[in-house]
C-alpha cells in the first residue's frame, strides 16, 4: 500500500492581521504571513561564516520580503538615515522578533522566575 498524506494548501489565511511595529516613531506593517521557505533560506544564509557579506544581503532580502510595499520605501530611508541610527542590534532584534511572529515560537527560552515557575 502506496504512503500518501495530502497537505491541501496549508496557511495562507487571508484573514491573518498584518504585523507591525514602530522604529523611531514610525510605524511599519509587515505581511501577515510569509513562506516557510523563506526563514529558512534566512537562517541557512546568515550562518555561512565564510562570507560576512551574505549577512547583509540576507538582512535586505528578509526586510524586502517580508516589509509591504508601503512601509518599505520609509524603513529603507530611515535604516540609512545618519539622523536616526538604526543600528546592527536593532535590526537583528527586529528579525528576531519578526521570525517568532512568522513562526509562533519564540527565538529564545523564556526565562524561570525565581519561584521555579
Amino acid at each position: 500500500m502506496a504512503r500518501f498524506k495530502d497537505f491541501g494548501s496549508a496557511g495562507g489565511n487571508p484573514n491573518a492581521e498584518p504585523i507591525m511595529f514602530r522604529l523611531h516613531d514610525e510605524e511599519f506593517t509587515c505581511r501577515p504571513e510569509i513562506p516557510g521557505k523563506t526563514v529558512l533560506n534566512l537562517v541557512a544564509r546568515s550562518s555561512n561564516e565564510d562570507d560576512p557579506g551574505a549577512a547583509a544581503t540576507v538582512v535586505t532580502d528578509f526586510f524586502k520580503t517580508v516589509l509591504m510595499p508601503e512601509s518599505r520605501g520609509r524603513f529603507d530611508a530611515l535604516a540609512e538615515d545618519p539622523e536616526r541610527i538604526v543600528t546592527m542590534d536593532t535590526l537583528s532584534k527586529i528579525i528576531e522578533w519578526l521570525v517568532e511572529q512568522y513562526t509562533d515560537r519564540p527565538t529564545e527560552r523564556p526565562e524561570v522566575s525565581s519561584s521555579g515557575e
